[in-house]
């Protein structure tokens, strides 16, 4: 049987120590974006990436599924947003009942997406274990679209090597690696634990990817933007790792 820490296999471990050390020293140092570590921690966080992208990530690995049975009370499953640390208060948009999706930038068919239109395909579901950078794991069972499928409709052109996912959470924002967000475990969640997702959890729609720390996935979506220049993120451009994967 494979060692354990904390409900981690050992191997599971070591994958998420190496992607998260320098996340990791930024919140042991207090880092607040001063001269003198910056460039150590950047230097660190280009390693990891470069492990994580061509050593660690295959688009055939999944990350294992498990019973429902297994969850995560939701009490002890921690929400977090940019705004609601600020205020208290967790954020909505402008105007919830007109809500949408805009998916566009390098591809042939911009589209606007509402509520109904996403709910409306085919969805997946898994319950798997979310692992945050600040060591804590928890489990959940996440119900939405494939991005891939979302890729398929939009037709992506053949220069878009990259995403961005951008939030109205205090603009909020990640940049996936195309492969990445292709890999069939990468959805638009609007469902949690077979119930609509909640505000504390990113209503009305979030990124989820059980193979990426939870900074990497977005919530409270309002614009995913085909590119093909790297885009940074909220918290990549303050010291942690680009991929971020686990």
């Amino acid at each position: 049987m494979a060692e354990r820490h904390g409900g981690l296999a050992r191997r599971d471990f070591l994958r998420l120590a190496l992607t998260a050390g320098p996340a990791s020293l930024v919140a042991a140092c207090g880092w607040d974006g001063g001269l003198t570590l910056e460039p150590k921690l950047r230097a660190f966080s280009r390693l990891n990436d470069w492990v994580g992208e061509h050593i660690l990530y295959s688009p055939s690995r999944l990350a294992p599924e498990l019973p429902a049975s297994a969850r995560t009370t939701l009490r002890n499953f921690p929400a977090y947003s940019i705004t609601y640390n600020r205020s208290r208060i967790f954020p909505t948009p402008d105007d919830p009942g007109g809500w949408t999706l805009e998916v566009g930038g390098l591809v042939r068919k911009p589209t606007r997406f509402t509520r109904a239109m996403l709910e409306s395909l085919p969805p997946t579901g898994y319950t798997v274990k979310h692992h945050c950078v600040e060591g804590w794991t928890a489990v959940g069972t996440w119900t939405g679209v494939p991005v891939s499928v979302i890729a398929a409709m939009v037709e992506p052109l053949a220069e878009a090597r990259y995403i961005r996912f951008d939030s109205f959470d205090s603009d909020y924002f990640n940049g996936w690696d195309l492969a990445s967000a292709m890999h069939p475990q990468t959805i638009l969640s609007y469902a949690m634990n077979d119930r609509p997702l909640t505000v504390e959890r990113g209503a009305p729609l979030r990124l989820y990817a059980p193979i990426k720390l939870g900074y990497k996935m977005t919530k409270y979506l309002r614009a995913i933007t085909f590119t093909r220049e790297r885009p940074g993120g909220y918290w990549e451009d303050q010291g942690y790792p680009w991929f971020g994967g686990v």
